[in-house]
């Protein structure tokens, strides 16, 4: 915002900037919304063409008029055997949501397990209880591992989604050994609840589970979707109680995206910011309806959820009802959240963005600070996820702290893991991800403690075999700032979100203050369960039930069909225009959902990316205070550390020799990673000191190593005084790292300056062999 000391030149020649940037911003919407369709429209037109070429060939293979007739007619009989069996799963799905809500909607675990706790009985009362997850046969759990502990989102849909499969994040835990514990959620919140009442909750269920393994180490805490930005304010309010934390697309900056793709987060300004759900919630008594929020979900991809799916089904009623009835249960249970939950979600995260930008309180007076956070941390995005893009899970790192040199300094072990394809869901749901991408984050885990601190990525790559027996490698690269900026895209139009928060703040103040009490006092339970009964995402799930008249006569065609049914062949030319014909109904919904979101997009930017939106937002578009990058090495801590440079003993200079070592490449190997925990848990004296002190120091080495390198490396025959703990420390070293062949030339170098410092001849035994030996 200009001054009042701003020249008017110069007010003209800054509105003339912002309305040049303006003008580029539609003009990359233009461009990549034009890119996007014309592949679309390319990709569509070919698989049309290859299956029209498929059809026309099984017409010609057909050989006759005669034939073709007859595979119309079995095709004709098949489509109306499918529609009266397609009608029953209809019913057989409206009964199964009835039945389900009417038990409470639990949370869909394909694990048993018992309660641990329940929030209602908690000094502040709230939906929320702990699960322990019972084992399967055959999987010992061992009670000393870290245990796991899952939140579940409660973002509209029911709960059970990070256990919904045996191949899950749960299954990862259990078939490793560790203790599992979930944080569900029931349907309906308790009067009155906040999200400090949540969050408080889920506290003292960590506080149980480490009373349950006081021998084990702090539980890693799992927090999916909206369980993720739950998590991370855990960790934030309460950094002496977690252990690594994991957030598996977790909006967590909420004004990111690419320009021409990301298009969810611009339904803040143009709906009227936090108004419609404090105002929505009042007029249900309070009661704010999930049912909104899935729908919001359902418009990003209405080819699939408004045709496909329910199409799909109707290709096979029978065999594929499981997976049919298995998501819609999940999917529709809509659960609920009080007004003053859902108000501040919208508030401080999605129109406020005030969690990373260090400007949200929990409750007043309990502020939240990511930077608080000591556990180190892992987040998982993917290009495919069009609800939490990217840079909505990644862009609150460079929020929070000045720089990847900041993050060390701070000790804080960041990591991120991006997917190139799958969707949202996937990222909870998919088997194949849980096989690969939570199966090496559980292993990353097992080995996080003898990382150095600083920014990494998990790179993942398949190597060899199919399916099950697939088998992969990962390492772990060191990345910077810049690096982040590649993977997330620009922020060139995340000023124009500032209006909109303070256009939805005024909006809320002045419907609090006139007339909220009136809309208060005629709403009421009763006329707010009316209305969610009547939402028509309700209505669609309920409206075939078994109770509608004609309903019972479709379950008995349907079993009379089933007795008697004569699927028509797949290869039946017929039934392959059918699916072809599916594919130009999906085509269609998913062409007005991109002329949807290209005309959202390109009014939310004419309107706040103008220069009169900027500088009204101006005031709401604020960092937080950050250090000077070229100013870290002046830093008290810094100075505190550095004064150690020739202090300590044989683990400092291991350490440190270590740590050096992993700075003259680019990336850590897995087994590297391995190897030096083994040493870390093995080797005399870092075995005999506590995780937080084995930690401490390697904290420490890698600021002295990156601030001072030169006096670090010169001073290290002052730690290692002695020949034989060179001698050892050097021969540690030659095992975390491997074999020479493995070895970049810069290693290789940093290994003969390191053995002439302390003076000692080049090794020739082969010294990768385990130093047990």
């Amino acid at each position: 915002m200009p001054s009042k000391k701003t020249k008017p030149g110069k007010l003209v020649e800054q509105n003339i900037k912002m309305q040049t940037e303006q003008s580029e911003l539609l003009q990359t919407v233009s461009t990549r919304r034009a890119e996007a369709a014309g592949n679309a429209a390319r990709s569509y037109s070919d698989n049309s063409i290859r299956a029209l070429s498929r059809i026309t060939g099984e017409l010609q293979m057909a050989g006759s008029p005669m034939a073709v007739a007859a595979a119309y007619k079995d095709y004709m009989r098949d489509a109306s055997e499918r529609g009266v069996l397609f009608l029953d799963a209809l019913r057989r799905w409206s009964d199964t949501v009835i039945q389900y809500n009417a038990d409470g909607a639990p949370p869909l675990l394909d694990y048993e397990s018992e309660l641990v706790q329940d929030g209602r009985d908690l000094p502040r009362p709230c939906n929320y209880f702990l699960l322990k997850i019972l084992p399967p046969a055959g999987i010992e759990i061992d009670t000393s591992k870290r245990p796991y502990v899952i939140i579940d989102p409660r973002a509209g849909h029911g709960g059970g989604i990070g256990g919904f499969k045996q191949d899950s994040q749960v299954g990862v835990a259990l078939k490793a050994g560790h203790p599992v514990y979930f944080v569900a959620f029931r349907q309906m919140p308790e009067p009155g609840q906040t999200l400090a009442d949540v969050s408080m909750a889920e506290a003292t269920f960590l506080r149980m589970v480490q009373g349950l393994h006081p021998e084990a180490p702090k539980p890693v805490v799992i927090g999916n979707c909206q369980g993720g930005w739950a998590t991370a304010i855990l960790a934030a309010t309460n950094p002496d109680l977690t252990g690594p934390i994991i957030l598996n697309g977790a909006p967590m900056s909420y004004w990111g995206g690419k320009v021409g793709q990301d298009v969810m987060r611009y339904s803040g300004g143009l709906v009227g910011g936090a108004l419609p759900a404090m105002l929505a919630g009042d007029m249900a008594g309070g009661i704010f309806d999930g049912a909104e929020l899935v729908d919001n979900f359902e418009k990003l991809n209405p080819g699939r959820n408004y045709f496909a799916k329910y199409f799909d089904l109707y290709q096979d009623p029978d065999g594929g009802f499981d997976r049919f009835i298995g998501f819609e249960k999940w999917w529709g249970a809509f659960m609920l959240m009080t007004t003053e939950e859902m108000t501040w979600i919208v508030q401080n995260l999605f129109v406020g963005n005030k969690l990373a930008r260090n400007q949200a309180e929990i409750e007043p007076g309990r502020h939240i600070d990511l930077k608080a956070i000591r556990a180190p941390i892992i987040c998982f995005a993917s290009h495919g996820d069009n609800i939490t893009p990217p840079a909505q899970a990644l862009n609150w790192i460079m929020d929070t702290y000045t720089n990847e040199h900041e993050i060390e300094i701070q000790g804080q072990r960041i990591l991120y893991m991006v997917h190139e394809e799958v969707g949202h869901l996937g990222i909870f749901v998919s088997g194949k991800i849980a096989t690969r991408e939570h199966s090496q984050m559980a292993e990353t885990l097992a080995n996080i403690e003898a990382m150095a601190p600083g920014l990494y990525e998990l790179v993942i790559e398949d190597v060899k075999g199919e399916g099950d027996e697939k088998a992969f490698t990962f390492s772990i690269a060191k990345r910077t700032f810049d690096d982040l900026v590649a993977e997330t895209g620009d922020r060139r139009d995340e000023a124009s979100f500032a209006a909109v928060a303070r256009i939805s703040e005024n909006l809320v103040e002045g419907y609090d203050s006139t007339i909220r009490p009136v809309v208060k006092s005629v709403a009421s339970a009763e006329l707010g369960e009316m209305q969610r009964q009547m939402h028509p995402m309700r209505v669609l799930r309920t409206m075939f039930n078994s109770g509608v008249p004609g309903m019972k006569e479709v379950e008995k065609a349907a079993e009379r069909v089933r007795a008697n049914q004569e699927p028509a062949d797949q290869r039946n030319p017929f039934r392959q225009m059918e699916k072809l014909w599916g594919e130009s109904v999906v085509r269609s919904f998913d062409m007005v959902r991109d002329w949807r979101e290209a005309s959202i997009e390109a009014a939310f930017l004419s309107v706040y990316a103008s220069p009169a939106m900027l500088n009204y937002g101006a005031t709401r578009n604020v960092e937080r205070t950050k250090k000077n990058p070229n100013r870290l090495g002046d830093l008290p801590e810094v100075k505190v550390i550095l004064e150690k440079v020739c202090k300590g003993g044989v683990a400092e200079g291991v350490i440190r020799a270590l740590v050096l070592a992993a700075g003259t490449r680019g990336d850590v190997r897995g087994d590297r990673l391995a190897r030096s925990l083994e040493v870390m848990h093995t080797r005399k004296p870092m075995c005999e000191m506590t995780v937080e002190q084995r930690v401490g120091i390697i904290h420490e080495q890698t600021v002295i190593a990156h601030f001072a390198p030169e006096a670090a490396m010169e001073a290290l025959p002052l730690l290692l005084k002695t020949k034989k703990s060179r001698e050892d420390a050097v021969k540690e070293l030659r095992y975390v790292i491997g074999s020479e062949d493995e070895m970049a030339e810069s290693t290789k170098a940093y290994l003969d300056e390191l053995e002439i410092l302390l003076d000692l001849k080049k090794p020739t035994a082969d010294t990768t062999a385990t130093a047990a030996e």
